[in-house]
């Protein structure tokens, strides 16, 4: 406490001491509500010491105390629209799978209160204590983006730019398509946190066309491995129309954004086409959807069939070339190839699947490992050089994010370790990208904005402060481990130390949390023996505390632990570990 400033430590000890907890409920409520906000205020890194000592030293119950103290503001009870509302602005939706316990809980909480609507401290703690640590996060501004209201004004605002565009036309060559209006026009993201924005015409489905060719390729490169899918194609734009009857040097195919890439899609494994259709690619899309809405257009399939003579001709040709692999059925083949073209979605639930991508491989909303890191960096790579037509070059100068633009009029937006974002507007420019689309992507990473890069560096609405100690620290604390997953495939050191050399490993061993510090060891493998200031060790937390299960397991691996070893290790083995882990 030394080191805080002054006003601070005042603050802090006149909330602390302004009445004990053994006095009346009103005086304490107002105490602990002061407490609560004053800790959101502080920040992060402040807030999260505050809040430890005080734990510590038994003033503060739990975190569901502290959370009901922060939003009831001195009242004894709080309407439970209040807590909904105040969700809401964090960016979570109360559909959240990962809120079902939570929101489940409070449908039948409330039906058991004489009013049906308020909540007292107690009543508040049962219905959140499932969910707490997500919600912790949540309210103390932990999320990729903080202040995620102003953000979302923000979006609207660069929608409504967008939305009074003209110009462009809708894609007729493929009759089905040509039935939407020109006036839709729809915007949603979704963050690596789960965070969710939507606005405009959001829930309407669109079938993806070629904005599935970057999710079947990242599929076949998860199933089979980037060795075996380039065997087939390339990894360099070709310069050409997508639908161009043209091969590289090498007697391959460009790359995977390309209409020849069906070449990727041959029956494996004894499935017929129908049966990997449904059982393996929409399972997987419907995975990094959150299982959310995924469905099928058959007029769109049927729509694709009578129009496919350019196809039909590229699938010949590359059969000619040999490109496809041995015992493949072309004719199955490009009906498959029709078939994904044809799976719909809404601007929600495809937001979803970019931020799939850009966390790694784990979709936000459900926590699921889905696609593997090494599926992810390529998909990313490739998207970034040649997803977006022939205006890949300036899409990538311009906006500098990887995207994969479809006819329908979708464009599937990239933001790494951040979020993923769909836009959705029919009317398309000579190129075949949507008009509306486009403006938004260049207008949300304006080139003017040096300092502020993609408005993520230095922004007034984001945050990059997750590679700090405390967070680290704090995320050790509660037990995330999807938390620490993310530090961890951002290359944060996992062993840094805070100002009494404790590291994470020291805190989740003597808090117990027996995942956590699995987590650390076997996929991190960080030492299992540093020494704080006062010489102790995790062993020794895990001791004192009386953690046995956490005690036992590091006792295995001190045991086996060598720092030279470990010093020389070969990367790709730490690799190996870590996405081993993760796949948990």
């Amino acid at each position: 406490v030394g080191s805080w400033p002054d006003s601070v430590v005042a603050q802090c000890r006149s909330s602390l001491h302004r009445a004990p907890l053994d006095s009346k409920p009103s005086k304490c409520d107002n105490a602990m509500a002061k407490l609560g906000r004053l800790l959101i205020k502080l920040g992060k890194s402040v807030s999260t010491l505050v809040y430890c000592a005080i734990r510590k030293a038994g003033i503060l119950p739990s975190l569901e105390d502290l959370l009901f103290y922060s939003i009831a503001e001195g009242q004894e009870r709080i309407p439970a629209h209040k807590f909904i509302t105040a969700l809401k602005a964090t960016g979570l939706r109360t559909g959240d799978p990962r809120l079902k316990e939570c929101m489940d809980m409070l449908k039948v909480t409330l039906k058991s209160t004489s009013d049906g609507v308020m909540l007292d401290r107690h009543l508040f703690k049962k219905c959140v204590q499932s969910n707490i640590v997500l919600l912790t996060q949540a309210f103390r501004k932990k999320f990729v983006i903080p202040d995620f209201q102003p953000f979302a004004s923000h979006i609207d605002t660069l929608y409504e730019k967008a939305r009074k565009l003209s110009g462009g036309l809708v894609a007729d060559y493929i009759p089905q398509l040509a039935k939407f209006s020109p006036d839709l026009w729809a915007v949603s993201l979704c963050t690596v946190d789960g965070q969710r924005h939507t606005v405009g015409d959001t829930k309407v489905p669109f079938c993806l066309q070629s904005c599935v060719k970057p999710l079947k390729y990242a599929i076949a490169v998860h199933d089979h491995g980037t060795e075996y899918v380039h065997q087939f194609i390339g990894k360099e734009p070709s310069g050409l129309r997508f639908n161009k009857l043209f091969l590289n040097e090498d007697g391959k195919d460009y790359n995977h954004q390309l209409q020849h890439d069906c070449s990727l899609l041959q029956s494996e494994n004894g499935f017929s086409i129908c049966l990997k259709f449904d059982h393996n690619v929409l399972n997987f899309l419907k995975k990094m959807a959150g299982n959310e809405y995924v469905g099928f257009s058959n007029a769109t399939f049927q729509s694709e069939r009578e129009s496919g003579d350019r196809n039909f001709a590229i699938g010949y040709y590359l059969k000619e070339k040999k490109c496809f692999p041995t015992g493949t059925d072309m004719t199955a083949v490009l009906d498959l190839y029709f078939q994904l073209c044809s799976i719909e979605v809404t601007c929600e639930s495809a937001s979803v699947m970019a931020a799939t991508l850009a966390n790694g491989g784990f979709c936000p909303i459900t926590g699921e490992r889905v696609l593997s890191p090494e599926a992810v960096r390529d998909t990313l790579s490739l998207m970034h050089s040649c997803g977006m037509y022939d205006f890949s070059g300036q899409f990538a100068f311009h906006v500098g994010l990887p995207a994969k633009s479809g006819v329908a009029g979708g464009i599937l937006l990239v933001v790494p370790n951040v979020m993923g974002i769909m836009c959705w507007a029919p009317s398309l420019d000579k190129l075949g990208n949507s008009v509306r689309g486009i403006q938004f992507c260049l207008r949300f990473c304006p080139p003017s904005d040096h300092n502020n890069l993609f408005l993520f560096h230095k922004g007034s609405f984001l945050s990059f402060q997750v590679k700090s100690v405390i967070n680290l620290l704090f995320a050790a604390y509660t037990g995330d481990v999807s938390a620490l997953r993310r530090f961890a495939l951002s290359s944060v050191d996992m062993e840094q130390q805070d100002y009494d050399s404790r590291t994470a490993l020291h805190i989740a061993a003597a808090e117990g949390h027996t995942e956590v510090v699995r987590f650390l060891l076997e996929a991190c493998k960080v030492n299992p023996g540093p020494k704080d200031r006062w010489g102790n060790t995790p062993i020794d937390e895990a001791t004192h505390f009386g953690h046995h299960e956490v005690l036992a397991l590091l006792q295995e691996y001190y045991s086996k632990y060598n720092p030279l070893v470990k010093a020389g290790a070969d990367k790709e083995s730490t690799e190996k570990h870590l996405d081993g882990m993760l796949e948990r």
